[in-house]
């Protein structure tokens, strides 16, 4: 059959009628009639009647020998969009899994949008997500550009180039990660002869001059191979490989090649029985002619993530010609022409692997999660063309597991793909066993492993540069978006505070459920959280709030409370005279008249978690709980000590502080003179630079407790080309 040929309804129900029973036919037939109907009237740009236009997506869904569901969905995919039948008509008529994708495929063209690029964009969101819940949707979608493709000569030129590249940017691209290369193919040549006819026929016409020279040679080469085989039993179809014109075209412009500097000319396709017979084939091949280096590619040990599977292999051909040999089995190249339409293709009375085609299809799961970050359609098309369509890179962890990037990823990009708490905890990467920058751009086969230090202080706004995925960029934006409500918390918590206490109220007595559940009512919160976050914010005042929390206090005089205070007021001066300073402002718990001293490997400060260890005659070393250097000692040495009261200390401790970066000119300068301006004292700086411009620079800092720290190390990270901050463990 012809690619363009146009086929009657007849034909494509004897098409169907291959693996499809009468029911199911039947039930084809309904649709088409029904389409018919609902389209009668209605008349194509070429002077065609409308209904050619379904018969021709459903009798490509058949080739793709798709469940009667879909078929039908193809006869009626323009229905809900074009006539006035509704969803629940079809819904009526069909059942819901018909209308539900039909619906699925089905634009927005009823929303008034702003430009004709907004509602584009809104379409192909709309269809993506309706894709990731039934993957049907997208092959519908597929056969529907597919045959729009094939008949754009009746359009205007300017239509045909919009369709042409919106074709190359979004459904070619699908089709590929798919794996359904006999559709993506033909979208590509189609699309490129509208964009270049130039040199679109320029190739065409440079394939004909040489095609009975590649015929002969190609047929040399196969009776070759089937002498081989036949020596070893092994039974194989063998073919010349079709060529593509547009990865032809890709080839000469993108790597500026010559027509006849590309490889893939000359190449010949092997299917055999069994994946044994595969490496048997291959060994034969490089016994026959000598294989070029790094020309060899084994997918059937490491198939494609969409599911494609052959072995690969470039050998010096017999007239010294590179020569492509792909080897695989009949079932990989099912898989290698339909890719996941091979999955779905209807075999009567075999369910799907539901489970399984859950697991392949994970990343198109992932675009629901991430379009939820985005209310722009445009903005979210355009980091779906990065993270889906973009030339990918294959890599490993230390463990050996492939991971998909887009190209030109960088070491976070994977991080975040391995789990937010490693991007998130990230202080450098190694690429095949050396230390890379953060901004190194990753190549298929790198081994990347990631460094982490539960010290550092998480993303940089720097990271939103370099990253390339959306996935790592949504991931670092939701990190400082959860910061800044912590710290809006904490602020708005000791603000709360503050103002009860000028009341001559205790917190405590002012924070019971009813008190807080008035004020959120007020103001229309949910949780005590969002009301110290609000007063953080700045979204209500403190003295608001705490009018809320205190109204019902304040009706009445409370003298017993006053009382009650006054007691517990001297309960707790009673209590701290008890206690005896060790002058560095840590108490050990239960212990008087210790020596104590803090830790010059760790250097804890007010408000990190500490721990005590008793050492031999230097008294209690005082450590950060996270210290790595009493992790193995006695237990039996470890005490409980805790800090003394904030308001009893006005001492200043040492901390380290590693920042890492990229090595510019003023970089240093501005580190210390944004240090200066929180009036920090600089005990020590030291730095240097690599070959790769990645600057380290170590400061010895004189701070009074965690809050004055993060207050620093915030400042620093918003420096603009500063990667990572962490606390460092001498």
């Amino acid at each position: 059959m012809a690619k363009h040929e146009t086929k009657t309804i007849e034909q494509v129900i004897q098409d169907a009628s291959r693996y499809l029973n009468e029911e199911h036919t039947t039930f084809l037939r309904l649709a088409y009639d029904y389409a018919k109907e609902a389209h009668v009237g209605q008349i194509r740009k070429s002077g065609e009647e409308y209904i050619i236009h379904p018969v021709q997506v459903a009798s490509i869904l058949v080739d793709l020998e798709m469940d009667p569901a879909t078929i039908a969905s193809g006869f009626l995919h323009d229905v809900i969009e074009d006539t006035g039948i509704t969803y629940d008509d079809l819904k009526e008529e069909f059942g819901e899994e018909v209308a539900s994708l039909v619906e699925g495929v089905t634009k927005l063209g009823k929303i008034k949008y702003k430009s004709k690029e907004e509602q584009q964009a809104e379409n192909h969101r709309k269809m993506f997500i309706a894709m990731a819940k039934d993957i049907r949707v997208i092959l519908i979608k597929l056969a529907d550009r597919l045959h729009n493709i094939r008949t754009l000569d009746h359009l205007p030129e300017h239509k045909q180039r919009r369709i042409a590249n919106e074709t190359l940017e979004i459904f070619a691209p699908l089709a590929h990660r798919l794996g359904i290369s006999t559709i993506k193919w033909e979208l590509e040549d189609i699309s490129l002869r509208y964009l270049n006819p130039q040199q679109y026929y320029r190739i065409v016409n440079l394939m004909k001059q040489k095609r009975d020279e590649r015929v002969y040679y190609i047929e040399k080469v196969i009776n070759e191979i089937q002498d081989q085989l036949k020596d070893v039993n092994i039974t194989a179809e063998i073919s010349g490989r079709p060529k593509h014109i547009y990865s032809i075209y890709r080839k000469m412009v993108i790597q500026k090649k010559d027509f006849n500097e590309i490889y893939d000319l000359l190449a010949v396709r092997v299917i055999v029985k069994s994946i044994k017979d595969c490496y048997a084939v291959l060994g034969i091949i490089h016994t026959c002619w000598k294989p070029m280096p790094g020309r060899f590619k084994d997918y059937i040990a490491m198939p494609k993530p969409n599911l494609y599977q052959s072995l690969h292999t470039t050998v010096i051909g017999p007239k010294g010609d590179p020569l492509e040999v792909q080897i695989r089995t009949q079932e990989m190249h099912e898989i290698a022409e339909y890719g996941i339409a091979a999955h779905w293709a209807y075999k009567e009375g075999q369910d799907h692997d539901q489970e399984n085609m859950s697991k392949q299809l994970a990343w198109f799961r992932e675009i629901l999660e991430w379009q939820s970050e985005t209310n722009d359609a445009e903005e979210f098309m355009e980091s779906l063309k990065v993270d889906f369509f973009s030339d990918m890179v294959y890599v490993f962890t230390p463990n050996g597991d492939v991971i998909e990037l887009p190209s030109g990823s960088v070491p976070l990009d994977f991080a975040y793909r391995i789990h937010t708490e490693v991007g998130n905890k990230t202080v450098g990467a190694k690429v095949n066993g050396k230390i890379e920058p953060l901004d190194y751009r990753l190549k298929t086969g790198d081994i990347v492993e990631m460094l982490t230090s539960k010290h550092s202080y998480g993303p940089s706004e720097d990271w939103l540069k370099i990253t390339q995925t959306s996935q790592a960029k949504n991931k670092i934006k939701q990190f400082f978006k959860k910061q800044r409500r912590e710290e809006n918390v904490e602020r708005g918590k000791e603000l709360i505070e503050k103002e009860i206490k000028s009341l001559d109220l205790s917190p405590k007595e002012a924070l019971v459920e009813e008190n807080i559940q008035n004020a959120l009512s007020r103001f229309h919160l949910n949780t005590l959280e969002d009301l110290y976050a609000a007063v953080g914010y700045q979204g209500i005042t403190a003295q608001q709030a705490t009018n809320r929390l205190t109204e019902k206090l304040l009706e009445k005089e409370k003298p017993v409370d006053l009382e009650n205070s006054l007691i517990e007021a001297q309960q707790e001066v009673e209590t701290k005279t008890k206690k005896k300073s060790t002058g560095i402002g840590v108490n050990v718990k239960g212990v008087d008249n210790l020596m104590v001293r803090l830790s010059k490997c760790c250097n804890p400060v007010p408000g990190d978690e500490i721990i005590g260890f008793i050492t031999k005659g230097r008294g209690v070393s005082v450590h950060r709980d996270d210290c790595p250097n009493i992790k193995n000692e006695d237990e039996a040495r470890l005490i409980d000590v805790e800090w003394e009261g904030v308001t009893r200390q006005r001492k200043n401790y040492s901390v380290d502080l590693e920042i890492s970066g990229f090595d510019r000119n003023g970089l240093l300068n501005e580190i210390l003179q944004v240090v200066n301006e929180t009036n920090t004292d600089i005990v020590a700086v030291t730095g240097k630079s690599d070959k790769n411009k990645m600057a380290v620079i170590h400061l010895t800092i004189l701070i009074q407790n965690v809050d004055h720290l993060r207050r620093i190390v915030d400042r620093i990270k918003h420096i603009s080309d500063v990667f990572t901050v962490q606390r460092t463990i001498q």
